[in-house]
């Protein structure tokens, strides 16, 4: 265990985790740069700082599925979203796996946290993401433990979460975003405790969603974004929301390094305008 001194929360553990989040820990331990991206950071030191939460729960949070534009609440299961469990990992998509992944405790299974970012903002404007943002001075060490708790601070400035129930267990390596020059830490966490969630700030954030792991692995989800400037990615449409850039660029290597890939028609194109 990794244990970082005077931020609660903030520490790496693997100790506990659910079985279905062996292959992400797997991954992140033998996943190399290249094999996330093309767009790594400047040699030269360049870029400023950042950090996001990659933060998997297992369905059972009271408000589980039920994503929230209104200042945070306490919400209630929505039983008519309970129909998108299924086991993510290849084996489950023929039948197999573990139970608790295939159907979880509230019927969506393993998900993921998201926000999406308030439309008037000027850096990606209603683009879905990873909670996250710039380390701040009391961080600390970029090149250390800063990027841990500045991943945690901004998830709960922007989502609500208490820090307290997430597990950090993981750390990908570091990304470049070559139109904001962020050099971007994915922080890998479990749910561990659930909380409520939603806005915080709606100068922010437009609203906060979880998505089942089992919707983003449903090659009819799965799409390719086009940019008029050419560039292709990864995307997927989910929760009213499509899920583009560096964000679905790593839920996609994710997939595809936990083994959760199934095969999807990369021809599917969704067309991007100059404003994205």
């Amino acid at each position: 265990m990794t244990r970082v001194s005077g931020t609660r929360g903030a520490e790496l553990s693997k100790e506990g985790l659910p079985g279905w989040l062996d292959p992400v820990a797997r991954a992140a331990e033998t996943v190399r740069p290249t094999q996330l991206s093309r767009f790594l950071p400047p040699a030269d030191g360049a870029g400023r700082q950042s950090a996001v939460l990659i933060l998997f729960g297992d369905g059972t949070r009271a408000d589980a599925g039920e994503p929230t534009g209104e200042p945070m609440r306490e919400g209630a299961a929505d039983p008519t979203r309970s129909g998108a469990a299924a086991d993510p990992a290849r084996a489950a998509a023929a039948g197999d796996g573990p139970r608790e992944v295939r159907e979880g405790k509230t019927g969506r299974g393993p998900e993921l946290l998201l926000m999406e970012r308030a439309g008037s903002l000027r850096s990606h404007p209603g683009q879905p993401a990873f909670p996250g943002g710039a380390l701040d001075p009391e961080d600390g060490d970029p090149r250390g433990d800063g990027p841990l708790r500045a991943a945690l601070r901004e998830a709960e400035e922007e989502t609500g979460l208490d820090p307290a129930g997430v597990q950090l267990f993981g750390v990908l390596p570091k990304l470049y975003i070559p139109v904001s020059g962020f050099v971007v830490t994915p922080v890998l966490a479990w749910w561990r405790e659930p909380s409520p969630v939603g806005v915080v700030d709606p100068g922010e954030t437009a609203r906060v969603f979880t998505v089942p792991v089992a919707d983003l692995t449903d090659p009819a989800n799965r799409v390719t974004t086009l940019h008029p400037s050419g560039h292709r990615g990864p995307a997927f449409l989910v929760e009213s929301a499509l899920v583009w850039g560096f964000t679905a660029g790593v839920i996609d290597r994710l997939l595809h390094f936990a083994g959760w890939e199934r095969p999807w028609d990369r021809e599917k194109q969704v067309p991007l305008d100059w404003r994205a």
